[in-house]
């Protein structure tokens, strides 16, 4: 059994201590956003915040993480896709296939909150991310916009 804090929800998952968090959150948690890929946290496309910060849940065992850390998914980001890297996604068409995306606005929301003006070397050493489909441009283009969007908003 362990307990997580999901998007702001405290959950009593029932899951071996060992089993990888991405599939506490797919399988038990039903949260179904975050994907695997590789297995391996390499590729990127199972990236959660905890407590803020992108991390690669495929590889984590669930027990690793505290009841006290804030776990974010893609699902609990922006329930209807309002926030500023999903809105800048859809406005500069950054999906292909989509796979990877999830992984991808987590990681660039994680960057945000950290480095809120970033360049594209900050960009470059922070979203390590695998797209098969090649939308690199386009996803630093995007994180580009949502960093001027998030900029605005704040002066207000």
């Amino acid at each position: 059994m362990a307990r997580l804090t999901i998007n702001g929800e405290i959950r009593d998952i029932e899951v071996a201590p060992e089993t990888p968090l991405l599939w506490a959150l797919r399988e038990q948690a039903g949260l179904t956003g975050t994907k695997f890929g590789c297995g391996i946290a390499q590729c990127g496309a199972c990236t959660v915040l905890i407590d803020g910060v992108a991390t690669r849940s495929c590889a984590l065992p669930a027990s690793a993480v505290g009841p006290d850390q804030q776990i974010v998914t893609i699902e609990g980001l922006s329930s209807d896709a309002t926030h500023p890297v999903q809105q800048a996604w859809l406005a500069l068409d950054v999906p292909q296939c989509g796979y990877c995306q999830a992984g991808m606005i987590m990681a660039a929301a994680a960057l945000l909150n950290s480095t809120p003006t970033p360049t594209d070397d900050d960009i470059s050493a922070e979203i390590t991310n695998i797209c098969r489909c090649g939308t690199y441009n386009r996803v630093r283009a995007a994180i580009k916009l949502a960093a001027e969007t998030m900029s605005a908003s704040r002066k207000g």
